[in-house]
């Protein structure tokens, strides 16, 4: 369904029974100055911070760290093993969990102990600092490797032909939240003292991409993006061990699927 109404650019709808709120994040999105070509909104969409959960931005020479989101790297991977489900007894598949539960810190929780082997490289051939991710990488360090809360899990499934599957879903843990909350504040703040035209109620507060803000952030999005899939990588690295150590048997992947979110691009 594409609905242009009184909007600057048309918004592409797969969704169904979407709330108000949503709607209305949606029309402000497609009357955004920057908003390029049209927006789009998943079947799943609903009501979130400024756009809605499950909407599709493309923008023209700026970023919006609200639309990009505080769980930047959000995303999906799953593994396919050679091992029938058939043959895993409920008594082993509670073992495997209940390891995985001792392994895998959830919610608030993190490792005692500093990974620095897990952690992505930042690039050190920028002339600018990493102001965040430098101030929170300690604490990053520890959180690497760990699920976090909301909608995040880790599941054991089985496919059509009965095989076992490992799949994560994660995103940037804290991370990411503190890069995405102080880049949407100088944003906030940049876009009052300039008398920005996207309207303060909207949270969609922009950084120009050719300010030294706007690079600031992109540089500091990107590593929280990388640090996502490292974070998602380091799970499953420590899940197979478990699985492989329960049934006795080594795991061998024969197909890895990864999705990643928040990676942003511009027009």
């Amino acid at each position: 369904m594409i609905i242009n109404a009184q909007n600057r650019i048309p918004i592409k709808c797969w969704a169904t029974n979407l709330e108000e709120g949503a709607w209305e994040q949606l029309y402000n999105l497609a009357n955004l100055p920057f908003a390029f070509h049209h927006i789009a909104i998943a079947p799943d969409g609903h009501v979130g911070y400024g756009m809605p959960i499950g909407g599709v931005l493309a923008t023209t020479d700026v970023v919006v760290p609200n639309a990009v989101g505080v769980d930047i790297g959000c995303g999906m991977i799953a593994v396919k093993s050679n091992y029938h489900i058939d043959n895993l007894s409920s008594d082993t598949l509670k073992k495997i969990m209940s390891e995985v539960r001792k392994q895998v810190p959830i919610g608030f929780n993190k490792h005692f102990k500093r990974n620095a082997e897990a952690m992505p490289t930042p690039d050190g051939m920028t002339a600018f600092n990493y102001k965040i991710v430098d101030k929170e990488f300690e604490n990053a360090e520890k959180s690497i490797g760990t699920l976090g809360g909301g909608n995040h899990f880790i599941e054991f499934q089985k496919d059509t032909a009965g095989y076992l599957w490992i799949m994560i879903h994660s995103g940037s843990r804290n991370l990411g939240k503190q890069v995405a909350d102080y880049y949407n504040d100088v944003a906030k703040e940049l876009n009052s003292k300039y008398f920005s035209a996207v309207p303060k109620k909207w949270n969609l507060a922009f950084l120009p991409l050719d300010s030294k803000k706007g690079q600031e952030y992109l540089l500091e999005m990107r590593y929280c993006v990388d640090f996502a899939l490292a974070n998602r990588m380091e799970m499953m690295r420590v899940i197979k061990g478990i699985v492989s150590d329960e049934l006795n048997a080594a795991i061998l992947v024969r197909k890895s699927l990864s999705y990643q979110s928040s990676q942003p691009s511009y027009a």
